[in-house]
């Protein structure tokens, strides 16, 4: 395959949303670095391309020289670097608001002509997320340093190998009830292909600069509602167990300690208690996935795909009619 020229840096490319848009920019023809906190984890990044198309890179936005070097002759810069909780100098402020605005700077010093920076949907209502003040703050630290900026803000996510659908599906199968935080609460969950192709043609130049895109999808539903999606898909009766914030937060309060990545913290209880749909006004100034010409894909046509692990009989229960089970 013939490369084309342009370099992309992608910042936290190797994750879940990194991977579906690294391997959709080789596919270009760009030549695709990745700046990771450890290059040795993204190996499985370098199949996605040609040989010597995608190469990892050490790079932490808590240090510019590191994202310098990263920067160093890219054409164009996309930033998907974010975390859900806090741990060591890991916090919002330091990924979101600084690191945001130290790539913003590095790829405005180095001469890239894009900037496509990852946000989050729901952020400007979210008074009490300190996550969302965190997204919403670093989206004008972007804008600060870089006018030309595109951000994008997604819905939740799905797709295989996503965070929440398959988290809520795994606790199906040991939870005897499924805890419900912010019932009412409503989401506009977006296909994570359908995201990436968001970003690769943002990069490309394909929609307009200096603006603001919120991504979702064609469902809109409660958080009850996708509860009960998952336990449909998953074919799991579970009664469904409406936690008020103090006592979700009460709960949080242990994982806060633990060692390992927390299921729940008392900002995801704020997170989950505000609304996650595409606004009015971002509908009506065609700042949508139809800015991009993409047509959305429903969660319908994916879910079942990869949730039917969770069902008691994995594989043998995946027929359209396969009894619900306990």
């Amino acid at each position: 395959m013939d490369l084309n020229p342009k370099l992309v840096t992608v910042f936290g490319g190797s994750g879940f949303v990194g991977t579906q848009i690294v391997q959709l920019l080789a596919r270009r023809g760009y030549r695709v670095r990745v700046g990771v906190r450890r290059p040795d984890l993204a190996g499985h990044l370098k199949p996605l391309g040609s040989v010597g198309q995608i190469v990892p890179v050490q790079a932490n936005v808590r240090n510019m020289a590191s994202i310098e070097r990263a920067v160093a002759g890219a054409d164009m810069v996309i930033n998907l670097v974010g975390v859900r909780f806090e741990r060591a100098k890991q916090t919002f402020d330091a990924v979101h608001v600084e690191g945001a605005g130290n790539i913003a700077r590095a790829a405005a010093a180095a001469g890239a002509k894009a900037l496509v920076h990852m946000s989050a949907l729901g952020i400007e209502g979210a008074e009490t997320s300190r996550y969302g003040q965190s997204k919403l703050a670093g989206e004008a630290e972007v804008f600060k340093a870089f006018a030309s900026a595109v951000v994008i803000r997604p819905s939740l996510i799905f797709g295989p190998g996503d965070s929440f659908f398959n988290l809520m599906g795994s606790l199906s199968r040991y939870f005897p009830v499924m805890p419900l935080i912010g019932g009412k609460s409503r989401f506009q969950p977006a296909y994570v292909g359908d995201v990436a192709q968001a970003f690769a043609m943002a990069a490309d130049g394909e929609v307009r600069a200096g603006r603001i895109y919120e991504i979702g999808g064609p469902d809109i539903l409660t958080h009850r509602e996708l509860l009960e999606r998952i336990l449909a898909e998953t074919g799991r009766a579970r009664p469904l167990l409406p936690l008020s914030r103090g006592v979700a937060k009460l709960i949080a309060l242990p994982f806060t300690i633990l060692p390992f990545p927390p299921l729940l913290t008392g900002d995801l209880v704020e997170t989950l208690s505000y609304d996650n749909v595409v606004s009015e006004a971002a509908i009506k100034e065609k700042r949508t996935l139809a800015a991009f010409g993409i047509k959305p894909t429903g969660m319908g046509t994916v879910l079942p795909s990869y949730l039917w692990r969770f069902r008691k009989h994995g594989q043998f229960d995946r027929h359209d009619h396969a009894p619900r089970v306990a």
